[in-house]
């Protein structure tokens, strides 16, 4: 069957099926920045996203991405939210694709902490009394005398300073009248050529300009100084230029080959500003020298595989025939994930399926119960108004100081201890210049 027939024959029944959205396809689309880029053109949604690496733009112009849900790297921290004392910083992150992003340990999308930028708040100091005034700055005509005064009465605190000027100026005279020195004026126009040409290789004939010592004409009682330098100027005469030729484009090439293997790509023409080329001067040829054009393929594209979340441990087992409940012996545990979602031969996932661990079996041992440590503070909840706090911990828990680790996250199920007399403790403290809601 022809292969343009068969095009027409798969769109037809591809719009019977499902009227698609015409959407901006874009070929990248970073999940570090929420933005796409490269801009194909016009096309349908559906055609568009058959490559899941490629983004998207609605009427509404956000961009979006035609992958599966992900989330972004957490941002940067903010700035602290005040410049002295305590406030708090944040960042957040973003879910880009289609569904919803996994959150199993309840990070959510925005994260706060307190933040110090500076321990003081800048204090304002006080003027000291005016000093003497300084005598005048000339001794013939007119100057300026000047008085000042220090910052020190108090002293600023923390970065602070004093409002107002630290000098007064005022104008005085001298009795004496001053002698004017001369000044030039500005220079004339260059003057022409004496030729209308020159030889190849030879410039010795110069241009000329001059400026006369006027402004302002030295004085002669008492006498003024007459202006250093000369009063006239001269360069190299410039050649006679060549006509300017405009550049003129050739023609377009032929289409390339399309920029993908599945999915929508570009085509490219270019044409070069060669008929003629510009020359002495003349203008550049107006216009792109390249122009793309949307292509499609019939194939879809590989959708690489994702890993799900870990499973829990599993219960913590002997490597050997020897007893490891309420024992000091090492036993083994694993957990699992599976690598989900790959279409049309796209890579499996990276890494292993299976991992592997060492562990303490502790389930219903008989153990004396202590206090942990404290655990850090918790970031500020809600991350918005007055009511934001800070919380940590420590718990009752099992004594493990006669094992080798003391990770309690390496030993497996519950122990019997008795926590009437280790209770729980927790503290909470104010978060401080948290934005409003």
């Amino acid at each position: 069957m022809n292969l343009n027939l068969l095009w027409i024959l798969l769109l037809g029944i591809y719009v019977q099926q499902s009227a698609s959205q015409m959407v901006q396809c874009f070929s990248a689309f970073s999940i570090s920045t929420g933005k796409c880029a490269d801009l194909l053109g016009e096309i349908e949604k559906d055609f568009c996203c058959i490559n899941p690496s490629y983004g998207f733009a609605e009427a509404d112009g956000v961009c979006r991405s035609c992958g599966h849900a992900a989330w972004s790297e957490w941002s940067s921290w903010s700035q602290c939210s005040v410049s002295c004392t305590e406030g708090v910083t944040q960042r957040r992150r973003f879910c880009y694709g289609n569904g919803n992003c996994s959150d199993p340990e309840d990070l959510g999308t925005i994260q706060t902490k307190p933040c110090v930028k500076k321990d003081c708040c800048p204090e304002d100091g006080g003027w000291s009394k005016w000093g003497n005034w300084q005598p005048c700055s000339v001794t013939c005509e007119n100057g300026q005398k000047k008085r000042q005064r220090a910052c020190s009465n108090p002293a600023p605190k923390c970065g602070g300073s004093c409002s107002g000027e630290p000098q007064e100026i005022e104008p005085c005279s001298a009795d004496t009248v001053c002698p004017t020195h001369g000044g030039w004026s500005t220079w004339g126009n260059w003057g022409r050529c004496p030729v209308t040409c020159i030889e190849e290789g030879r410039n010795t004939q110069k241009e000329v300009r001059t400026r006369t010592c006027t402004n302002p004409s030295p004085s002669t009682a008492p006498p003024g100084r007459f202006c250093e330098g000369s009063e006239k100027d001269t360069r190299p005469c410039s050649g006679l230029p060549f006509c300017p030729i405009d550049g003129s484009w050739g023609s377009w090439s032929g289409s390339s080959a399309c920029s993908v293997t599945c999915g929508v790509g570009r085509q490219m023409q270019s044409r070069i500003c060669d008929s003629p080329s510009p020359k002495h001067g003349g203008k550049p040829c107006h216009g792109i020298e390249q122009k793309s054009g949307l292509c499609r393929t019939l194939a879809k594209c590989p959708i690489h595989g994702r890993w799900t979340e870990w499973s829990e441990w599993s219960i913590c087992k002997s490597p050997s025939t020897r007893k490891i409940t309420c024992r000091t012996r090492e036993g083994t545990r694993r957990k699992l994930r599976d690598c989900v979602g790959t279409e049309h031969e796209g890579k499996l996932c990276d890494g292993e399926i299976v991992e592997h661990g060492s562990c303490f079996d502790i389930d219903k041992c008989d153990m004396e119960a202590i206090l942990s440590e404290w655990s850090e503070w918790s970031y500020c909840k809600p991350d918005c108004g007055q009511d934001s706090k800070q919380t940590r911990s420590r718990k009752c828990v099992p004594d493990i100081s006669e094992y080798q680790s003391d990770d309690y996250s390496l030993f497996y199920g519950k122990p019997v201890i008795n926590c009437e007399k280790v209770k729980d403790e927790t503290e909470t403290r104010p978060c401080k210049n948290v934005p409003q809601c």
